[in-house]
């Protein structure tokens, strides 16, 4: 067996080619180009991004110095209005913004707790819901506060978060409500004031905006405060100092009033308030009047819930009035064009109403008369005598000739 060495010997390997490795190494070459192409074309971009910035700042540079430099030495020029032109132009629509101040204007936003005011200043006005109106809301828009909204205000504060000034509208009614009740005072007029709080000396009650003062000597009924919270009373103003900020009301002088105005024989419209077994209370203007069971109607009423309710509104005519005890007493029997229409037909009760109180009233007159006359049979001294037709004649050439009608006397006062 031949050894390893002399098979090897006997082979023979094919000699490497040249052209083989020269390809590659062209291959390698190309790719080494290439690379090298794209790094010197990245180079040029580069330089050629950073030069067109450079030439941009020196561009911005040049007319920022240029700016600068008219402003130095021409500030005024290329500007078509003058220097005086816009000093009167801020004078225009400048305003003091003093606290105090009243300015206009108009409301362009609202929200939960108030509204955006352009008074045309650097920044918007607010205006806070507590000072929207003079009374109590929850939202501006209950007070008439809208977008568009053209109104005067005035400056109360200033909002130092923003710079903005606070405005209100409550301040310039609360003047105005002074105003008022300073007339009201001067005329002697009644108004109407709801009762909303009490303390020991009297009740507070709300007059034009306003919280007056009602001291329980100055109430005419014997109610408690308790019974009048919520209820609403004629009242007479008594003292009116806004710069004490004292206003104090009487409902004894309104009443008085009040009452001097119930004739017998009137008719009045009223507002039932009660029901008892023996009446009805009748509020009438302010007044508490018994309408008695027996003064309902010509026909037996055997419960008064069948005719009237609470809340009814309803025409009645005064019987008697005891302004001492302050006692009225009402009848709508007498009101009746026929017995029981009040059960039947209270509306044509009401249509008729005055019609039947004139009649009741001449009733009264020609009895009233008829005694005056019987009075002067037995006092022949003077001068008078009654024929058959009910009218006093003279017995002295001093009087009418045709005598006294008395059949149109107006009612007697209590």
């Amino acid at each position: 067996m031949a050894t390893l060495a002399q098979q090897f010997t006997g082979l023979r390997c094919p000699p490497i080619s040249h052209t083989r490795l020269s390809r590659r190494k062209s291959i390698t070459q190309i790719q080494q180009k290439l690379l090298n192409s794209r790094k010197n074309k990245t180079i040029v971009s580069a330089v050629a991004i950073s030069n067109a910035e450079t030439r941009e700042r020196e561009e911005l540079k040049q007319l920022f110095e240029e700016a600068y430099e008219r402003c130095r030495t021409a500030p005024m020029e290329g500007v078509s209005f003058t220097l005086e032109e816009f000093h009167s132009a801020l004078e225009k629509y400048d305003f003091k913004s003093e606290l105090g101040t009243k300015v206009k204007g108009t409301v362009f936003c609202t929200d939960n707790r108030g509204a955006l005011v352009d008074i045309t200043a650097k920044s918007s006005a607010y205006l806070p819901t507590q000072e929207a109106c003079i009374h109590k809301i929850k939202h501006v828009e209950e007070a008439g506060i809208v977008p568009g909204l053209k109104e005067e205000f005035v400056i109360i504060g200033e909002n130092e978060a923003d710079d903005s000034l606070v405005l209100s509208l409550r301040m310039i009614q609360y003047e105005l409500a002074w105003e008022r009740c300073r007339q009201l005072q001067s005329e002697d007029v009644v108004v109407k004031g709801k009762v909303v709080g009490a303390n020991k000396g009297g009740v507070v009650a709300e007059v034009e905006g306003l919280r007056g003062f009602v001291p329980f000597s100055q109430i005419s009924s014997k109610s408690t405060a308790e019974e009048l919270l919520g209820k609403d009373l004629p009242l007479k103003f008594v003292e009116v100092d806004e710069e004490q900020s004292r206003l104090v009301l009487s409902n004894r002088k309104a009443m008085a009033d009040s009452q001097a105005q119930l004739g017998i024989g009137s008719v009045v419209i009223g507002t039932v308030q009660s029901l008892k077994p023996y009446g009805a209370f009748i509020d009438i203007g302010g007044i508490n009047g018994l309408l008695h069971v027996s003064q309902i109607s010509h026909d037996r009423v055997a419960d008064i819930a069948t005719v009237l309710q609470p809340g009814d509104t309803l025409k009645v005519m005064i019987l008697s009035h005891d302004r001492e005890r302050g006692r009225v007493s009402l009848s709508t029997k007498k009101l009746e064009p026929t017995p029981g229409d009040m059960i039947r037909n209270p509306k044509l009760v009401f249509e008729k109403a005055e019609e039947m109180a004139q009649t009741f009233r001449q009733r009264i007159a020609q009895a009233e008369a008829m005694a005056r006359a019987d009075m002067l049979r037995f006092q022949p001294e003077s001068g008078l005598t009654l024929n058959s037709d009910g009218i006093l004649g003279p017995l002295s050439p001093d009087l009418p000739a045709d005598g006294l009608d008395l059949t149109d006397i107006p009612p007697a006062d209590d």
